[in-house]
């Protein structure tokens, strides 16, 4: 027993030093990169970004719609569409316009993106919840990024060692919300025109009075043209549509200059799983979504360098 004791006290010990270690060697890079200034051909301030180099990357990128709605933006009738299929929408195109104009006399009508430049370096860490972010540590490590994306329901409180707590962008539906403290951008991902009118509802004054879901003014809304051009692009039309996971991943190639990824996957015995959960259906899988197909294309991300991919102990 006291051998067992002494065995986790070091694993501990040696986790802590390697997180040290980690954090160490990142705010020397970022002191040196600063020291030495932007390079004149990058795009940004980072040791490598993300468009840097790979035209056929950022092609790829490029082609993107805009990835959130905004009042000077507009989607297609055709990827209307698409969109309103995925949930069995039935109500129409103009309905939809009328209700996205709602929104903007409500929320930002200009989503809060900053853009890339040679001056600037965004580091983002997209955090999922995977079982595999069970005993990783990595809690301090995706806290130091600017940018920590965090989606659905999962919770920091109690799992603080492995996930951290800092929360930046949260991306949730109305069947995942959860409140948001001040700080935080509500990121709305709508699959049909009655997340939008949830959205409005939840900021009614005679709701937010009590608790308020999240700061208005923080609030952004997934175009979903660009849920459109992920399945499309990114999957090759996998599945009925990609999964929350995945578009968030995507979106951080957007808004990000170096992007890490954490909690995405099975865990070590191959189960689909949550780490905030203890899952009862062994034989979980990924519903409407092709899960495997996605994480292979986000092996591939990793494998060419656009994304570290942390996958756990």
């Amino acid at each position: 027993m006291l051998s067992i004791l002494k065995e986790s006290k070091l694993r501990c010990l040696f986790y802590l030093l390697w997180i040290t270690a980690v954090i160490g060697v990142l705010l020397t890079w970022e002191h040196t990169l600063h020291s030495l200034g932007p390079q004149q051909s990058s795009l940004c301030a980072c040791h490598k970004c993300l468009n840097d180099d790979d035209a056929g990357f950022r092609k790829v990128v490029n082609a993107s719609h805009k990835p959130f709605l905004s009042r000077n933006y507009n989607i297609s009738k055709d990827a209307f569409n698409w969109w309103k299929k995925i949930q069995r929408e039935r109500r129409d195109f103009s309905f939809f316009q009328m209700t996205v104009d709602k929104l903007f006399h409500v929320f930002p009508p200009v989503p809060d993106v900053v853009e890339s430049s040679p001056d600037r370096c965004r580091t983002c860490a997209v955090v999922g919840n995977s079982g595999n972010l069970k005993g990783s540590y990595y809690g301090p490590l995706i806290d130091f990024h600017d940018v920590v994306i965090r989606m659905n329901r999962g919770p920091t409180k109690g799992y603080e060692k492995d996930v951290g707590t800092k929360t930046t962008h949260h991306v949730m539906y109305p069947t995942s919300a959860i409140y948001l403290d001040n700080t935080t951008h509500l990121v709305l991902f709508p699959f049909k025109i009655r997340d939008l009118e949830w959205l409005l509802s939840a900021f009614e004054p005679a709701n937010v009075n009590s608790q308020s879901r999240a700061n208005k003014d923080l609030v952004m809304i997934l175009n979903p043209a660009f849920m459109k051009y992920v399945h499309e692009t990114w999957l090759q039309k996998k599945g009925k549509y990609p999964s929350t996971g995945f578009m968030t991943l995507i979106l951080s190639l957007q808004i990000c200059d170096e992007v890490n990824v954490f909690g995405f996957g099975a865990d070590r015995r191959g189960i689909w799983n949550h780490y905030f959960e203890i899952l009862q259906n062994k034989k979980f899988r990924t519903g409407n979504h092709q899960g495997k197909y996605e994480y292979k294309a986000i092996e591939q991300l990793a494998q060419f360098g656009k994304i570290v991919l942390f996958k756990g102990w």
